[in-house]
């Protein structure tokens, strides 16, 4: 990390890039930048404006531009795919943890607040990749259900994305990515590849994937090189600064057929990258749930995603093919802090109007500008004069002769509420136990507790804090270094803790005495389903060599079946780790994670706190889920995934009881 970095200031790289106004200025600087930035004076304007269009003409010279790939018939919907967004496969409004089935419906309910999605990114595998030796296409081979929720997005008008990691190297290995990533699209009829860490694909990767299925658009994260649009018809603008007038972002500008979707993940005001959009004409991504951290879109800004949507995509034919002229002068204006984007198709003008300064504009035309009174796009009233809100957004149209005006029957209201639409978490209660111990165990003393907890900082956080609230972007050492947090623990009577987890032998006992099953359907048959010709997938997952090792392959249902069975429960995170500083704790080999009692949710996502390491590791990145055997003070954050995918060879149990007071360990 930079010396001087200052997580809440953009990086240099991040920030808008001069365009040189010099007749003889070399232009070539601006190939990489990311928002080209507007000059204060608007005096400038004209020669900035004849600047941007000498640097896109020279660009496409030098990069070779063919616009092939925006003339494709299969294609045409990109522009048109306004706001997008990512969704944890298991994120509660679209999976069911009661019936272990997906609930579309939910999620497309409440995407109403944000005019509905256009896309939708199936987010899969991060962030507990890694755990075991899953790779990343087994996190979507081995959902049951996933062709039919496929279908059911694409019944309500979505076009759906599945993620590509380019970073996973040290899980399983099978094909090669290009053909493993085909394949997948191919059999679930996938739209869109999303892709992570990776601003652009390769030849194979991108050959492959028109092979499995025309008409897939790769888009690529952060910022694409002049000689990479052509063959990428989108992408994701992560961490793109503006210049206090309103810039041009580099790509839409050198190719206006060029998908661009704005986001600020971790910020709780998204004013910023909403004016940059509708400034540009381009798309958004709503991400209110960043890798089981709850960063939730205010009343405003939701409100304005909705009058951004329902404009661009009425007229993406005016953004995409019309002529743009960013920064048209009206009489006092600029001085306003309101700043105007023109876009002409023959007889069809738009206005995009963004205000940048701390109160409502009024911003009135002159009678002759394009031709007559306009419609409000935020009304629909017959005006020609609009008032912009605070930090907000406002347009005007003037509709040509054949123009369906209907989308503007209904007014969009844009709330004033800026609050942050805080959500806690509350974690699943505890039922006291009525059993004894039945084997070695440790006592936690009844009392006043004080635990140092260590745990890497990753973008799920630890708890339901968001971990980088209003941080341009997190990097090392910020982003995966070691943190501690202090937590107090308040006992009212003794709890045992297993000296060691649970073996095959104990639970392959429990199986046959009670007749346990998963619930719901699941991804996979465990090793200790015994009836295995009877399942609807009869793959074993995890069969043991040895009756002596820990009890691998159950999920937080089969532990507490199990510890229920047992006449106890799971300890929890706290009493797990006082109970490993007792002589009698043990660990069974291979180490395992231990699931403990520390089930949360917050509505979206549930997560649970797992100790003790594993004998498994995954190498090669840092994104991997934490491995190796751990000390009994690092703690880590399981973003728990649905349909049997939490069950895994690195993670087992122990069992706890509750004791009377004043017991002790030989009770």
């Amino acid at each position: 990390m930079e010396p001087d970095f200052d997580p809440l200031v953009p990086r240099e790289l991040d920030q808008p890039t001069a365009v040189p106004l010099g007749i003889d200025a070399d232009l070539s600087v601006l190939d990489r930048a990311k928002i080209l930035a507007a000059p204060s004076d608007p005096r400038d304007w004209p020669r900035w404006q004849e600047r941007l269009t000498s640097w896109r003409s020279e660009a496409a010279s030098r990069s070779g531009h063919r616009d092939a790939l925006y003339v494709r018939e299969d294609l045409q919907w990109t522009r048109e795919c306004v706001v997008i967004t990512q969704i944890w496969l298991w994120d509660e409004l679209l999976y069911d943890w009661q019936t272990g089935r997906f609930t579309p419906e939910r999620l497309l309910a409440d995407a109403e607040r944000f005019g509905g999605f256009d896309g939708i990114v199936l987010w899969h595998a991060y962030p507990v990749i890694g755990i075991d030796d899953r790779n990343q296409w087994d996190y979507y081979r081995l959902v049951p259900g996933l062709p039919e929720l496929v279908q059911a997005l694409h019944d309500a008008g979505l076009r759906v994305f599945v993620d590509y990691n380019p970073w996973d190297t040290g899980t399983r290995r099978g094909r090669a990515d290009s053909h493993e990533l085909a394949a997948l699209v191919g059999d679930l009829g996938i739209d869109g590849v999303f892709l992570d860490t990776l601003p652009s694909g390769d030849s194979t990767l991108l050959d492959a994937l028109t092979t499995a299925r025309p008409g897939v658009a790769v888009e690529g994260e952060s910022t694409l090189p002049p000689e990479r649009l052509v063959d990428h018809p989108m992408s994701w603008a992560q961490w793109f600064a503006d210049s206090p007038v309103p810039g041009v972002i580099r790509s839409r500008w050198f190719e206006r057929r060029h998908q661009l979707h704005h986001v600020r993940r971790w910020h709780r005001d998204h004013s910023a990258e909403l004016q940059s959009a509708w400034f540009n004409g381009t798309g958004v991504m709503v991400w209110e749930v960043v890798f089981g951290s709850w960063v939730g879109w205010s009343e405003r800004d939701a409100a304005m995603v909705r009058l951004l949507a329902r404009t661009h995509r009425h007229l993406a034919h005016l953004l995409t093919e019309g002529s743009w002229t960013p920064l048209v002068p009206l009489p006092g204006s600029a001085s306003q802090g309101v700043y105007v984007s023109r876009f002409v198709l023959d007889d069809e003008c738009y206005l995009a109007l963004v205000n940048r300064s701390s109160t409502p504009q009024p911003v009135r035309l002159p009678a002759d500008h394009c031709g007559g009174v306009a419609l409000d796009v935020t009304t629909g009233a017959r005006t020609l004069e609009v008032t912009v809100p605070a930090h907000g957004i406002g347009g005007l149209w003037w509709p040509g002769r054949d123009s369906d005006t209907s989308w503007l029957s209904e007014s969009i209201q844009v709330s004033s509420d800026t609050a942050f639409p805080h959500r806690s978490a509350t974690r699943i209660p505890i039922s006291p136990t009525s059993g004894s111990p039945d084997r070695p165990h440790a006592v936690v003393p009844a009392g006043d507790h004080r635990l140092t907890v260590r745990y890497r900082q990753r973008e799920t956080g630890i708890y339901d804090d968001a971990p980088f609230v209003d941080e341009w972007k997190p990097l090392p050492p910020r982003l995966h270094d070691q943190r501690t947090v202090d937590r107090a623990l308040s006992l009212s009577h003794p709890v045992a803790v297993a000296a060691r987890e649970v073996s095959t032998a104990e639970f392959r006992r429990f199986v046959e005495t009670t007749g346990w099953r998963p619930q719901g359907p699941y991804a996979k048959s465990p090793w200790w389903i015994s009836d295995r010709a009877s399942e609807t997938d009869s793959r074993v997952a995890g069969e043991p060599t040895d009756d002596g090792e820990p009890a691998a392959y159950v999920d937080l249902t089969d532990a507490r079946a199990y510890a229920a069975w047992a006449g106890g429960r799971l300890p929890t995170e706290d009493e797990w780790q006082l109970a490993a500083g007792d002589p009698a704790f043990e660990r069974l080999q291979p180490a395992v994670w231990n699931l403990t009692e520390s089930e949360q949710t917050d509505g979206r996502s549930r997560f649970m706190i797992l100790k003790g390491g594993c004998a498994h590791r995954c190498d090669g990145s840092p994104w991997y889920f934490d491995g190796g055997v751990r000390r009994p003070d690092f703690s880590a954050k399981y973003l728990a995934p649905g349909s049997g995918l939490a069950r895994s060879a690195s993670i087992g149990f122990r069992v706890a009881w509750d004791l009377p007071q004043g017991a002790r360990r030989d009770i």
